[in-house]
């Protein structure tokens, strides 16, 4: 039977890219708070500071280093320090990514590639990297987004990206299903970070308000714990109802429109 111990997540060690701000910190120190030790990465070192802080002041333990998550000789050089820190990994949170704005014609060749390797390359090179540190059963927790699961005019390659992440959790859920490693994805709308761009206000979603990253932080505390021990190849969608509502928008007096 289920408990109210079910929900920590002590003594596990957990990984988290891009944990600088936004997402990434908020589900690090979540992380923390519900028991975990936590390794994070980020490019962002002065981002880490905070995050490592936030770490400390639950009496857990933490790693951090800057890295690139493109480069696959920076991923395997911080994995190596956490195996050598913590001996394994039970969670591991694919955070980082990014986009920008642009016509999929006036994206150049170089800005295409920067797009492919830091929201899809760098999920392939950590989940290479972790699983072997994971043992017999874990969690990979893939945040990708709603854009993964609709069109998305001036970020083509972005939201491919993302529905190239999506497809591969369905994939390594069955693969690495008889090592009892879980694979998800989580897809956020309408949560502002330090990355997104304005935002409607107020909100047009369903819940009539806006996404805070702690809403994401509470599912990757579910998806990484024992709560979820049977759940595998799927996406919790953290977006106010944004993929429900199909495009009708809710308005001040509560009614939809197109």
């Amino acid at each position: 039977m289920i408990g109210p111990d079910d929900v920590l997540l002590t003594d596990r060690v957990a990984v988290v890219t891009g944990a600088a701000a936004g997402i990434g910190q908020s589900a690090a120190i979540a992380l923390a708070r519900f028991g975990a030790d936590v390794a994070i990465c980020d490019r962002d070192v002065e981002g880490m500071v905070a995050t490592v802080e936030h770490i400390h002041n639950t009496g857990r333990t933490s790693l951090s280093d800057e890295v690139d998550v493109r480069e696959a000789d920076q991923v395997e050089s911080f994995l190596a320090s956490v195996a050598a820190t913590f001996g394994r990994v039970d969670v591991l949170v694919n955070n980082a990514g990014g986009g920008f704005f642009a016509d999929f014609l006036a994206v150049a060749p170089k800005g295409q590639d920067a797009l492919i390797r830091e929201n899809f390359v760098s999920v392939t090179h950590f989940i290479r990297g972790t699983v072997p540190l994971m043992g017999t059963g874990g969690s990979i927790i893939n945040i990708t987004s709603i854009e993964a699961h609709r069109g998305a005019p001036g970020y083509a390659v972005y939201s491919a990206m993302k529905a190239g992440v999506a497809n591969l959790t369905k994939t390594l859920a069955m693969e690495l299903g008889p090592r009892l490693i879980r694979v998800n994805c989580i897809a956020p709308d309408v949560i502002p970070t330090p990355g997104t761009g304005p935002m409607p206000d107020p909100p047009t979603t369903p819940l009539p308000r806006m996404g805070e990253v702690d809403d994401v932080a509470g599912a990757v505390v579910w998806l990484a714990g024992p709560l979820s021990s049977f759940v595998t190849g799927t996406t919790m969608h953290v977006d106010g109802g944004n993929l429900a509502a199909a495009g009708w928008r809710r308005q001040p007096d509560g009614t939809y429109t197109t």
